[in-house]
């Protein structure tokens, strides 16, 4: 197939923070070097920020380094945080812990939307001289003769559900670059084969995973405080499953509210989502948003890992950045600043090695730019938080407690994680979890709120939802664990079907699909592979 191609010096696969933030670092050192190095940003979203999905309280220290005139130049970042609060819930009440983690400090923040900061990014990007081409996937990795990486080809657009070419087929394009740049976000599917294909992660700890489900809210005006934060934890998770909420009031009258489940839970029965419904009416929380509107919901995997689960980053030809390595500080309960940074950072190590004689086509300063940097510092100093919640809610707090203020992060040992699918207990070890009804004003279904993700797929595709054995769902996956997929999944994209007399078989809603990869990472016989659908697809999400 004759596909046409492309030539830049570098490519940047996904237009997050991290990538862009590469982006502008790249031709900020063009201008100051006087060089013409040139620097395309894919992304398969619709439109810059159709699928950026966070919190989110941004801590602008990356943000300061990369653009110190961001307030002139009318960065979204409208909300300052003036209230921090951190409450344990039971069922029926509410307990203020007296002292706010110092990590949950947001003085000096903002409450933003980042699929908006990242559209005002991308205009500061293309300013400088950014191709920036959104609705267009990278769906493989390109390979010189020697193995190095050559690029990426974008997907084939036109292709019906049989996998043959329709009358509206468009070959996909290949991106060739000197350097290419992995900013996939969390689970990235390309990142996936690049981990196999260099063994980027011999030697590290699996990367354990949550997550995050997300509600924008506009609430009455009498009951809007903007700038207030707060976090929970508690209720409705019971003490050895790791998660918890966050709850931010932005400008507008908009609250954002969230919910975050570690995916190494282990009760087949629960599920994410209903739990975060279950959480929005606890007397603490359904008066915020009684006589309210809800605006959007999205859903997003994070990577939890830390510093133990960062696998090698540079590989011949490419590199890793953002969350798709894992720079995410779960203590904070903040990436973007850390993404934003490893961003900056590959920027230069990139740029410094293109300049760089005789300097072979992997980029291996990175990694060593990063260990100097107050990135790594930062994560070195929480590794041991996350991991210590494996022994449960209460002994993880205490111990959160003593490596914060006692040992102030600088303990001689270093704890460890596990993979999250093989935390999974069989249904005949735990309790079914029946779940309350919604009730359509501050509790939703799946499906009334996929369609407020803005979520669309051209139904005539392959699907990209793909099982590397079609036997696995029912003869493995319904027969031990009662079909987690059905409860895991946010978007109800996964259903156990029986018509008649029929054996039960699952049925893959893929037009439902939010991408937030839960599938790929808790499947417990890892049977699904998400891959990349056609470009432009998936949610489209306002304001989150």
């Amino acid at each position: 197939m004759e596909r046409d191609v492309m030539e830049y010096d570098v490519v940047i696969v996904g237009a997050g923070a991290s990538g862009l933030s590469a982006a502008i670092r790249l031709m900020q050192l063009n201008k100051e070097n006087n060089s013409s190095l040139s620097v395309c940003v894919i992304e398969k979203g619709s439109e810059v920020g159709a699928h950026i999905l966070s919190g989110a309280v941004l801590e602008p220290r990356s943000l300061n380094e990369l653009i110190p005139d961001w307030r002139e130049k009318n960065a979204p970042l409208n909300t300052p945080a003036t209230e921090d609060s951190f409450l344990f819930l039971t069922e029926n009440k509410s307990f203020k812990f007296p002292i706010t983690p110092p990590q949950m400090h947001n003085k000096g923040n903002y409450i933003i939307s980042l699929g908006n900061l990242c559209r005002w990014l991308a205009q500061e990007a293309e300013s400088l001289g950014v191709d920036i081409i959104p609705g267009f996937a990278a769906a493989q990795v390109l390979y010189h003769d020697d193995g190095s990486v050559k690029g990426v080809v974008t997907g084939d657009m036109g292709v019906n559900k049989e996998g043959e070419p329709t009358s509206h087929f468009t070959a996909g394009t290949e991106i060739h670059a000197q350097q290419t740049i992995f900013a996939e976000g969390c689970r990235g599917s390309l990142t996936k084969t690049l981990f196999e294909r260099f063994n980027l992660r011999q030697g590290v700890d699996p990367q354990t995973y949550g997550i995050g489900i997300k509600e924008l809210w506009e609430v009455e005006p009498a009951k809007h405080k903007a700038g207030t934060i707060m976090h929970t934890i508690g209720w409705p998770l019971d003490t050895q499953t790791y998660g918890g909420s966050f709850l931010y009031h932005l400008e507008n009258n908009q609250v954002a509210i969230g919910f975050v489940v570690g995916l190494d839970y282990q009760n087949p029965y629960l599920s994410p989502y209903e739990e975060f419904q279950r959480y929005k009416t606890h007397p603490a929380i359904r008066p915020l948003f009684e006589g309210g509107r809800r605006l959007a919901y999205g859903a997003r995997a994070l990577s939890e890992g830390g510093l133990q689960s960062i696998p090698k980053l540079t590989f011949q030809g490419g590199l890793l950045i953002g969350d798709t390595a894992g720079f995410l500080n779960v203590p904070k309960v903040k990436g973007t600043h850390t993404a934003m940074k490893s961003g900056m950072i590959a920027a230069e190590a990139v740029f410094a090695h293109l300049h760089q004689a005789k300097a072979g086509k992997e980029a291996s300063d990175y990694r060593n730019r990063l260990e100097q940097s107050w990135l790594w510092e930062e994560l070195h100093s929480v590794r041991n938080i996350r991991p210590s919640f494996q022994w449960g809610l209460w002994s993880g707090l205490c111990y959160s407690a003593v490596d914060t203020y006692l040992l102030r992060g600088r303990a001689p040992w270093t704890f460890h994680h596990h993979e999250d699918y093989a935390a999974l207990r069989k249904a005949s070890e735990c309790r079914k979890i029946i779940y309350p009804k919604p009730d359509g004003k501050i509790s939703f279904d799946r499906l009334s709120s996929v369609f407020i993700s803005n979520t669309n797929h051209e139904e005539n595709q392959p699907c990209h939802l793909q099982l590397k054995d079609p036997r696995i769902p029912i003869e493995t996956n319904l027969a031990l664990y009662d079909a987690p997929e059905q409860r895991y999944c946010p978007a109800g994209v996964y259903e156990i079907v029986q018509e008649n007399e029929s054996s039960p078989r699952l049925q893959i809603n893929a037009q439902n699909c939010v991408h937030c990869k839960t599938c790929d990472i808790k499947d417990p016989s890892q049977n699904i592979n998400w891959t990349v659908p056609e470009g432009g697809g998936g949610p489209n999400y306002p304001n989150m």
